[in-house]
């Protein structure tokens, strides 16, 4: 820890060798979702987690996300888990629920277990919007999820 104004800080670290992360990816909207996780993983990589310290589970949709979350965070085998999935409005109210249920849901999972959950359901107004953002919130995923699983090590 370092000290900053006399307020002690603990720094940011990157460094995901040796982290277990699981992964939970939807099938819907598959080609997004797929460029999220291709970004995730590649991410992953570069931090220094192991392939083989990674789980990947896949699931329907958005919705069904929170509960294999809920069930790996129940493991106790993993130091942060992430979620990958795109909700892309349609024309009707559907939109809505799934965007604000899982994410809620996922949030819920995280604070209940106290394990880092890094979110990367996409929420766009069209395929247009996810494509562009797939690579890029695929990969801060993985940064918040070795972020977080350090920081967590470090206040343990």
């Amino acid at each position: 820890m370092s000290r900053f104004n006399g307020v002690v800080e603990i720094p940011s670290e990157f460094n995901g060798a040796g982290l277990k992360i699981g992964v939970v990816m939807s099938r819907f909207n598959t080609p997004v979702c797929e460029g999220l996780l291709s970004a995730c993983l590649k991410e992953l990589k570069n931090l220094g987690v192991n392939e083989a310290d990674v789980t990947l589970a896949t699931v329907a949709g958005a919705l069904e996300i929170p509960l294999v979350l809920q069930k790996m965070a129940a493991t106790k085998k993993f130091d942060a888990l992430v979620a990958l999935g795109a909700v892309i409005r349609g024309e009707t109210y559907h939109f809505e629920l799934v965007s604000n249920e899982s994410g809620s849901a996922i949030t819920r999972v995280g604070l209940d277990a106290g394990i880092p959950i890094a979110n990367a359901v996409l929420t766009t107004e069209n395929d247009e919007q996810a494509e562009v953002r797939m690579h890029e919130k695929g990969s801060d995923a993985a940064k918040v999820a070795v972020e977080m699983a350090c920081l967590l090590k470090r206040i343990s």
